[in-house]
C-alpha cells in the first residue's frame, strides 16, 4: 500500500543556493515531510506554483533574475491562501519584517536553525489546514444533506441534527487533527467512527479498541505491540493495533476510562506521531488517524485530575456530539421498521406489523439505553411473536419496569424533587387529575399508552377518567 504523502500538497522551496536547498530538504524529510519540490532558479518558480496546488512556500529573498520580493508580491496578490515563509540573511532582517507586513507568514534567518524551521513550517501547515476546514464547513452548511450519503448507509436516520453531523464529518474527515465523539451509551458512536473512516477514503483498516478497564501494560501491548522476549510469555513479535491500522483509522472507545499512565503514552503518540513497542529501543513512526469516543464528561474528569487537560485538547480538535434518541424521536418509526426486518430475518419469521400505538408509546419513553435499548426491546418482542400484529406487552413491561425502578431514582438524584409545589398545596384529587391529564396529553389521547406512563393498569386509568368527568 502506498502511504499518503505528508503534507497532501507539496512544500515548495525556492533558493538559488544548492547547499541551502539540500539542508532544508533533508531537515524536513527527517521530520516526516516527504512531499517537497525544490527550485534553484527563481524564473521557474512562477510556473510551479501557478500549475500545481502548493501547500506552503519557503522563499529566499536575495536571488538573481527574479527576486524573492518580486515573487512575494505576485503570491500575496494572486495566491493569498498559500503561506509564504521568508528565508533571509541576518543583514536583511528589516527587509524580512517588511515582507511580513506585505503578507508573508514568517521569516527564518540564515543559517537556518532546524528547530525554528520545523516550528515555522508546522504552524504554517496548521493555519493552511484550518483555513481549508473553515471553507469546507461554510460549504457544508449550504448543503441540505451529505454529498456522499452512501458513506452513512449503516446509520438509520432522517433527523436534521444527524444530517448536519454527516455534513460536518465530510468536512473534517480529510484533516489530520483529532476527532472526539461524544454521546450517551447506545447512541451509535462506533458507527459514526466507521463513517469517518469511510469518508477519509483510505486503504488502511478501521481498527476499534475498547480501552475501558485496560491497565497500562495491557494498553501498551494492545496498541504498541511487543518484541520477542519483552516479557515472560512473549515468544514471538506481536504487531500492535497502531501497526494493524497503518494507513487507516484507530478508534479508541471509552477514552474517558483510560488510566493516567496510558494517557501519557497516548499524548506522545498524538503529539510526536511515534510510539515505543514493548521491549524495543527505538520509537516507531505512526501512520494512523486517531478517533476517540466517550460517554463521560471529560471536562469534569479534568477538573478532578483524572484526565489530562493537554490530552483532552489534543483529542477534541474536532468534536461530534451524537444526540440521544429522545432528541430524535422523528427517527423512531424508521428504526422500528429497520429492527423489525433485521430481527425477523434472524428468527426466520415474517416481519410482524407494528400496532399504531407502538409509535406513540415509544415516543413518550426517555430511552436511557438509546438505540441499543430500542433494538433490544424489538428483539425481545419479535422473539415471542407468533403471527398477526406485534404485541405491545413486552414493550409496556420494559417501560413500566424502568419507570418504577430506575427512572424515578435517577430523576430524584439529578434534579431533587420531581414536582415543584406552590405555597398552597393542591388536594390529592386535584394533583391526581393534573397528572392524568398530562399523561393523556403525552400519550396523544391513547389510554393504553397513558396507563403505561403512569405505571397503572388501563382499567384503573379508565375509572379515574370517568371520575374526572
Amino acid at each position: 500500500m502506498a502511504n499518503q504523502k505528508n503534507p497532501l500538497f507539496p512544500i515548495l522551496i525556492i533558493d538559488d543556493e544548492d547547499s541551502i536547498l539540500l539542508s532544508i530538504d533533508t531537515t524536513l524529510r527527517m521530520a516526516g515531510f516527504d512531499n517537497i519540490i525544490i527550485c534553484s532558479d527563481s524564473r521557474k518558480a512562477y510556473k510551479i506554483f501557478s500549475e500545481k496546488n502548493i501547500e506552503i512556500i519557503l522563499l529566499d529573498l536575495t536571488m538573481p533574475h527574479t527576486s524573492g520580493e518580486q515573487l512575494l508580491e505576485i503570491l500575496t496578490k494572486d495566491y493569498p491562501h498559500i503561506p509564504v515563509i521568508i528565508i533571509t540573511g541576518a543583514i536583511d532582517v528589516d527587509t524580512a519584517v517588511g515582507c511580513m507586513k506585505s503578507g508573508a507568514f514568517d521569516y527564518i534567518v540564515k543559517p537556518v536553525e532546524h528547530d525554528k524551521l520545523l516550528s515555522s513550517v508546522s504552524k504554517a501547515l496548521e493555519v493552511r489546514e484550518l483555513k481549508r476546514e473553515n471553507l469546507a464547513l461554510k460549504e457544508s452548511m449550504l448543503a441540505s444533506g451529505p454529498a456522499h450519503p452512501e458513506i452513512f448507509s449503516d446509520i438509520i436516520t432522517n433527523n436534521k441534527t444527524m444530517l448536519s453531523i454527516f455534513r460536518y464529518i465530510e468536512s473534517v474527515a480529510g484533516t489530520s487533527q483529532g476527532i472526539l465523539i461524544l454521546g450517551e451509551t447506545g447512541t451509535g458512536k462506533e458507527l459514526i467512527a466507521r463513517a469517518i473512516h469511510k469518508a477519509r477514503n483510505v486503504r488502511g483498516r478501521f481498527v476499534p479498541v475498547n480501552v475501558a478497564g485496560l491497565d497500562d501494560n495491557v494498553f501498551s501491548d494492545t496498541l504498541f505491540g511487543h518484541l520477542k522476549g519483552a516479557f515472560t510469555g512473549a515468544d514471538t513479535n506481536r504487531k500492535g493495533m497502531i501497526e494493524q491500522a497503518s494507513g487507516g483509522t484507530l478508534f479508541l472507545d471509552e477514552i474517558g476510562d483510560l488510566s493516567m499512565a496510558s494517557q501519557v503514552k497516548l499524548l506522545r503518540l498524538l503529539q510526536e506521531g511515534e510510539y515505543l513497542p514493548l521491549g524495543a529501543d527505538e520509537h516507531k513512526k505512526a501512520n494512523v488517524r486517531i478517533v476517540a469516543s466517550t460517554n463521560r464528561d471529560l471536562w469534569k474528569l479534568v477538573e478532578k485530575g483524572k484526565f489530562r487537560k493537554d490530552l483532552h485538547y489534543r483529542l477534541r480538535t474536532h468534536k461530534i456530539h451524537i444526540p440521544p434518541l429522545r432528541e430524535r424521536i422523528d427517527d423512531i418509526p424508521l428504526l422500528i421498521e429497520h429492527f423489525l426486518a433485521k430481527t425477523a430475518k434472524e428468527f426466520n419469521k415474517k416481519k410482524p406489523t407494528p400496532p399504531k400505538e407502538l409509535f406513540t408509546l415509544l415516543e413518550t419513553y426517555s430511552f436511557p439505553g438509546n438505540i441499543r435499548e430500542l433494538e433490544s426491546m424489538i428483539y425481545d418482542a419479535v422473539s415471542i411473536h407468533s403471527s398477526g400484529i406485534l404485541s405491545l406487552k413486552s414493550f409496556k413491561e420494559h417501560i413500566r419496569s424502568f419507570t418504577t425502578r430506575g427512572n424515578n431514582r435517577k430523576l430524584s438524584e439529578k434534579n431533587g424533587n420531581k414536582i415543584i409545589f406552590l405555597e398552597d398545596l393542591p388536594s390529592i384529587k386535584e394533583a391526581t387529575s393534573l397528572l392524568v391529564k398530562e399523561a393523556m396529553k403525552r400519550a396523544k389521547g391513547n389510554q393504553s399508552v397513558a396507563a403505561t406512563l403512569l405505571g397503572i393498569s388501563q382499567q384503573a386509568l379508565s375509572k379515574r377518567l370517568k371520575k374526572d368527568k
